[in-house]
């Protein structure tokens, strides 16, 4: 049994070494491209195509309002822009929100019986007939530039669909600091997803794609609360290519308490396994590259390995405390004045692969946030992140994978 568990924690910690290093060496390569991109998007576009932006809204009473006048601020030809904000049953005060937006010109309003937001999307696609089309979820805030930054992408033909950059939208709460720094994270990932082929999430905030994907490939679909992570998967299974144009700054109002947190998560972490089991023919597939031969897999496999680490270390944790209880209850109190001896070190190759992905990790880090927000600076969200984030994660992490075992099924809000 032993020999078991040593093997599981070899892996575990080989597959987070592997998946860092591979990362890091990605990133070294794209350098020099990631300067080239800056200086591309510094270009005038000659070409403005239609874009129509379509905003699913639910109970967003709070925060429509922003929503959409952050897309009527764009920086981008009236003419060529339009608005469909689709409201999906709300039963609080955001029908009353969207009237008043209903006589600019550029905006349509519509409104259906609650359905889900992959309905709210697909009833407003039936109206599309701009060259691209996008989603701005009724919570996220666009920046001016935002959409001329992902245009420019399209002036590739064989760009399919454009990804921006999701940063917390002005953070106050401890969790939102977290989230702030978890939300840099995933700017750096997507970043090197994108240079490897290897997006499989086009978020709801401001995700752009050719019409043409939804004619060719149908429209959303429910794909168990996650629909965002299906169509990319989707678009991926029939090799379409997907980019992520990390200038393109988009705002989310991140949860501000655990229990908010908590569910945003465990949907999202469902929705990955659920996804990841409708489209497992991509697993260790050649035909599918980066994405079906290693971050797929990694990406699955980081779940459970987190799951093992964190409950291996709560188990020694506690395997501790009671041998102290019980010396404690044997010989009572003793005070020992504490002492460093270098022999004492753990050298041991777990201790080692430990401190390697630690150090890794930590690198990692510094990077996304330079590449977040164009420099590096020690901040108290930092701080959160590390003494909180790697206790909370295998919370939502546990209660994922319990729902897709056992074909629970978990709440939307």
């Amino acid at each position: 049994m032993a020999e078991i568990q040593t093997l599981i924690l070899y892996c575990s910690l080989f597959v987070s070494l592997f998946f860092e290093v591979f990362l890091l060496i990605t990133y070294l390569e794209v350098r020099e491209e990631l300067n080239l991109e800056e200086q591309h998007l510094g270009k005038n576009i000659t070409r403005f195509p239609t874009v129509t932006i379509i905003v699913p809204c639910f109970n967003e009473e709070n925060t429509v309002d922003n929503t959409i006048r952050s897309l009527l601020n764009l920086d981008y030809p009236k003419e060529k822009l339009s608005i469909i904000a689709v409201d999906d049953g709300s039963t609080d005060e955001t029908r009353y929100h969207l009237a008043r937006f209903e006589s600019h010109p550029q905006i349509s309003i519509l409104s259906k019986k609650n359905g889900g937001k992959h309905t709210a999307l697909n009833l407003a696609l039936e109206q599309v007939q701009s060259d691209l089309v996008g989603c701005l979820d009724a919570d996220s805030f666009v920046n001016p530039d935002a959409l001329k930054k992902i245009v420019l992408f399209f002036d590739d033909v064989n760009t399919m669909a454009v990804t921006p950059s999701i940063k917390v939208f002005e953070p106050q709460s401890v969790l939102q600091y977290v989230q702030k720094i978890e939300y840099s994270w995933g700017i750096f990932l997507r970043r090197m997803l994108s240079s490897l082929g290897a997006l499989y999430v086009t978020p709801g905030p401001f995700s752009i794609f050719r019409t043409r994907v939804f004619r060719e490939l149908g429209g959303y679909r429910e794909a168990h609360h996650t629909e965002d992570l299906e169509m990319a998967l989707r678009l991926q299974k029939n090799h379409y290519k997907i980019v992520n144009a990390h200038s393109a700054h988009v705002y989310t109002s991140a949860p501000i308490k655990f229990p908010a947190l908590y569910k945003q998560r465990v949907r999202w972490t469902y929705g990955f396994l659920n996804n990841a089991i409708d489209y497992k023919e991509m697993f260790f597939n050649k035909k599918y590259g980066n994405i079906g031969l290693f971050i797929l897999p990694i990406a699955t496999s980081s779940i459970f390995s987190t799951l093992y680490i964190a409950g291996r270390a709560v188990l020694n944790n506690l395997t501790s405390a009671f041998n102290t209880l019980v010396k404690f209850q044997t010989v009572g109190f003793t005070w020992k004045s504490p002492t460093f001896d270098w022999f004492f070190i753990n050298t041991g190759i777990v201790s080692f692969l430990t401190w390697s992905a630690t150090l890794l990790i930590l690198i990692i880090l510094y990077l996304s946030i330079k590449l977040a927000d164009g420099k590096f600076k020690f901040t108290r969200g930092i701080f959160y992140y590390l003494i909180i984030y790697i206790f909370i994660v295998p919370i939502w992490l546990t209660k994922a994978v319990y729902s897709t075992i056992f074909r629970k099924q978990i709440n939307w809000k």
